[in-house]
């Protein structure tokens, strides 16, 4: 048997696992029949899963789904804040969004499907909202104070909405897992778990706007309190790993182990304000943001995963889902042609801005 054939052995018998233990928010999910449309875009649907998913304050999830070409899909996860304590976490603070007040129709960027620069065009995409404050990754309910309870449940949604893809795309040959902000920081971790369900599709990921969260206590704890070792995937790689030792460097490190023919890639901005902001409020003290950017890149690279970087000027924060994923450009590359080479897994450089403060 090669090596190929053992990994997908190991990948099915894994699945088989996952399929009895993982807390699932049920198999009934329910596409709500009048889906919604904007100009310019195809029909999407909204599916509601019954069960144990929720959002923060206890409200339906739901995520949407359009369906285009069976064998490309992208699995996105949204972008928002994140909530940790009684004060990030109260309803006056705006660090995070309780519940699901929107879809994903009018987003541009890559989301502009009609756009012929936009190399998802043709993608079917199941987008997963954000709710839970937990970078889609808790799956633990905590009472913060008297009357202040939060559903950290972003690995329950998530995973569902995983499981979705793999039954409404049994035939996927690739899969790109996109994630902004909060969402970027989990694209690793569900492209790994992507590569468990369907492992003989093409894994991608584009992680965009959290390249600078470095491995540290302060946020390592964060995420423990969120997740619990219970929720580690139980890969190889995870034995014997404490739930405060998950970094977020280390998430591209594991999956990437997990699955080695996982492409990674990454954006982001060289000075991004909201990384800068966030890295404040959790208490990390105050660094070049740059520096951090790159020292994670060499840490994900020494530990033998390749991660495909782009790291633009300034201090804006994320840039695909707007007009800025067509007209950023940087020593001579798009954005667009970059991420496109990226998916079609041409030949591909690093892009590191040269000016990297503006103004």
């Amino acid at each position: 048997m090669s090596d190929r054939q053992r990994l997908l052995v190991a990948r099915l018998v894994l699945l088989g696992a996952l399929a009895a233990t993982l807390t699932a928010c049920g198999g009934n999910h329910k596409p709500v029949a009048s889906a919604v449309t904007a100009p310019g875009d195809d029909a999407w649907a909204r599916v509601v899963p019954d069960g144990d998913c929720q959002c923060a304050d206890g409200s339906e999830f739901n995520f949407w789904v359009r369906k285009a070409n069976p064998k490309k899909v992208v699995f996105y996860l949204q972008d928002g804040g994140a909530c940790f304590s009684a004060e990030t976490c109260t309803p006056e603070n705006d660090l995070y969004q309780p519940s699901v007040t929107e879809g994903p129709v009018g987003e541009g960027g890559i989301f502009a499907f009609a756009d012929k620069r936009n190399p998802f065009a043709d993608y079917s995409v199941v987008y997963v909202p954000y709710c839970t404050g937990d970078v889609h990754i808790g799956a633990r309910t905590r009472k913060y104070a008297p009357g202040l309870t939060v559903h950290h449940n972003g690995y329950v949604n998530g995973t569902t909405a995983l499981d979705h893809l793999a039954a409404a795309f049994p035939g996927a040959t690739d899969i790109v897992v996109i994630g902004e902000s909060a969402g970027s920081v989990a694209a690793p971790l569900y492209a790994g778990l992507a590569a468990d369900r369907l492992p003989k599709a093409r894994i991608t990921v584009l992680a965009d706007g959290s390249g600078a969260y470095p491995d540290v206590p302060a946020i390592n704890r964060l995420i423990a309190a969120w997740r619990g070792r219970d929720t580690l995937p139980g890969w190889s790689d995870n034995a014997g790993q404490t739930a405060e030792r998950v970094s977020v460097p280390g998430l591209f490190i594991q999956s990437g182990r997990h699955d080695p023919e996982i492409v990674f890639g990454r954006h982001d901005y060289a000075y991004d304000k909201e990384q800068q902001s966030k890295l404040s409020l959790i208490g990390v003290p105050e660094g070049d943001l740059l520096s951090r950017l790159d020292t994670n890149e060499t840490q994900i690279q020494k530990a033998g995963v390749n991660l495909l970087t782009y790291t633009a000027p300034g201090t804006d924060h994320t840039a695909l889902s707007d007009g800025t994923f067509y007209t950023e450009q940087v020593n001579g590359q798009r954005l667009v042609d970059w991420v496109t080479r990226l998916i079609e897994r041409q030949p591909l450089h690093d892009v590191h801005c040269r000016k990297c403060r503006l103004g």
